[in-house]
């Protein structure tokens, strides 16, 4: 985000007011829980090295909270030779500092506390072993007074330093400092060290940041005045054009009450410390908002019907839909076929059999068995049916695949690297771990309905019609016994010219017969509505599937997406 359209915090260290706008402990709360919140939202998926870096300042704001007090902490920085160490002697009004002629001069820090206000943990999380304390008294005698209570000065290493250790050591009090104070010399004003490595990465503390010019005597007034203007240009290049340059000169005094003041302002306002990690907060902000995309893709809350029928081929589904329309036509036979071709039927293979979905069936919707028993069959027959099921072929398998990368693609459009693989990556699973929940999908769908009533009513004329040609039949041999016998034969009843025992016999076969035969589209058309039926029931197992193994995952990924961009901005928000 350009920081141009933002409106900047009032600099504490401005001399035109003595109580300068700036941001409140709310504020301040509300960015710490702004940069929180996009942390735990999409940390995971931001550069690590930013998260790690926001995470550092985040522990480093709950520190200084805790030490706030009196206190504000000032760093003299700068360059080897640009007298930062005469400057805070200068200050102190003694010399506190060690002054040398050998480069790197500055190898420890040194701390001076103004006011009685202990500043000891304070120091001791500076890590400051040379502890200096500007008593009243001193202050008095260096014409300072009051002014300068509750300043906590250092004078850090110098950032330039050949020795590694020393500008570890600068860099580390850097971070944890309130105000600036950058101390520059007219050879050195404009080097690259001071401008790229540090002034320009630290835009965003442009609000606590003092440029001076130190050893000004050494120039005339107007070559003074030249350098001023040249090195405020050079600051507004870096990103900090409201950065004010004092004119000073450690050896004569020059500037000092400016300088004074300039820190007096920054002490009393008592609020440097909040400015300093706002401005942490703003510019972690900031760095990872990079990383974030301004929207995101809307993710349909019900799964594309062209997945759901891909996924349905790849789990085999229509393989299964045909064993449930023949396990329909072989049951209705079984209760409305002629019984006397039942048992022939019933030596045929039960099409559920083959894949072991007849196990789990029974255990959802056929006969009932012993608790204990039925658990175990259902356990069973679960696990047999999952690896008995048909495999997808390659070219359903190919077909999903694709379905599922126009998925991601569209899911992640727009977003950055590390959140568009992981939009992507959650769009398309293990492939085993897909197939094993569309099986757990098929074996947990029940597959079979409520017996028709009507199967009854024909079972039960089937039997009244089986009855009736063995009455007939046993009629007849008990004539044709009585014939054998020779005894006088019973007079026969007939119908039509019919015997009634010859018209039961042949009625009876004859009309179950017909009964099965005019059963059989109504048998078709019930084996057709019930395919349809566990079609519509698979189907919405496998939507079931798509919408928590593929959908939700990607909804997931750009909920957090969302929440992470709205936190980051809710802490840019609090720069005002």
């Amino acid at each position: 985000m350009s920081e141009k359209g933002l409106t900047r915090v009032r600099n504490p260290l401005s001399r035109r007011t003595r109580r300068p706008a700036a941001p409140s402990p709310e504020q301040l709360k509300d960015a710490v829980g702004g940069l929180i919140g996009a942390l735990d939202a999409g940390g995971e998926y931001l550069p690590a090295a930013k998260t790690a870096s926001a995470r550092k300042v985040l522990r480093k704001s709950s520190e200084r909270l805790e030490l706030v007090g009196g206190h504000t902490i000032v760093a003299l920085a700068g360059a080897t030779g640009s007298g930062k160490s005469s400057l805070f002697n200068r200050l102190v009004g003694s010399a506190a500092s060690t002054v040398g002629m050998l480069r790197p001069t500055s190898t420890t820090i040194t701390s001076a506390v103004w006011g009685e206000d202990p500043a000891t943990p304070l120091l001791d999380w500076v890590g400051s072993a040379n502890r200096h304390r500007v008593s009243r008294e001193r202050a008095e005698r260096s014409g300072v007074g009051e002014d300068l209570d509750g300043l906590v000065l250092l004078d850090l290493p110098d950032v330039d330093s050949h020795r590694l250790a020393h500008r570890a050591e600068a860099d580390r009090v850097l971070e944890l400092a309130d105000v600036f104070v950058w101390v520059t010399d007219p050879q050195k004003y404009a080097d690259g060290v001071l401008h790229e490595d540090y002034l320009r990465k630290r835009r965003a503390h442009e609000a606590v940041t003092l440029v001076v010019l130190n050893q000004a005597d050494r120039l005339d007034a107007e070559e003074a005045q030249a350098c001023r203007r040249h090195l405020h240009h050079l600051l507004v290049e870096d990103g900090l054009p409201n950065v004010e340059v004092l004119l000073v000169s450690a050896r004569t005094g020059e500037g000092m009450d400016a300088l004074r003041s300039a820190l007096s302002t920054a002490v009393h306002a008592a609020t440097a410390a909040r400015v300093r990690l706002l401005g942490d907060l703003y510019a972690e902000a900031a760095s990872l908002r990079e990383d974030v995309a301004d929207t995101e893709a809307t993710v349909e809350a019900e799964p594309d019907p062209a997945l759901v029928a891909g996924l349905a081929r790849t789990a085999g589904v229509p393989v299964v839909l045909a064993s449930v329309e023949r396990d329909y036509r072989a049951r209705a036979s079984r209760h409305t076929g002629w019984p006397i071709t039942r048992r022939l039927r019933a030596l045929r293979p039960d099409p559920m059999r083959r894949f072991h979905l007849d196990q789990t069936v029974l255990a959802k919707g056929g006969r009932k068995r012993g608790k204990a028993q039925s658990t175990a069959d259902a356990e069973i027959g679960a696990v047999l049916a999952r690896s008995s099921l048909p495999e997808a072929t390659p070219a359903a398998r190919a077909a999903v695949a694709t379905l599922m990368r126009r998925t991601a693609t569209k899911a992640s459009q727009g977003l950055p690297p590390l959140w568009a693989d992981a939009v992507e990556a959650a769009a398309g699973p293990d492939e085993n771990d897909l197939a094993d929940a569309l099986d757990q999908a098929i074996v947990g769908t029940p597959l079979r309905g409520r017996t028709p009533s009507w199967w009854y009513l024909i079972g039960a004329l089937q039997w009244i019609f089986v009855l009736c040609a063995v009455g007939g039949l046993l009629w007849l041999l008990f004539l044709w016994a009585m014939a054998a016998a020779q005894l006088p034969l019973p007079q026969t009843p007939t119908y039509s010219g019919v015997p009634v025992p010859t018209g039961m016999l042949l009625g009876g076969l004859l009309g179950g017969f017909l009964l099965s035969i005019l059963c059989l589209p109504l048998v078709g058309l019930g084996a057709r509505r019930r395919r349809r039926t566990i079609e519509k029931r698979l189907d919405d197992a496998i939507a079931g599937v798509a919408k928590n193994r593929l959908l939700a995952p990607q909804h997931e990924l750009l909920t957090r997406h969302r929440q992470t961009r709205e936190n980051l901005d809710r802490v840019l928000a609090t720069r005002t």
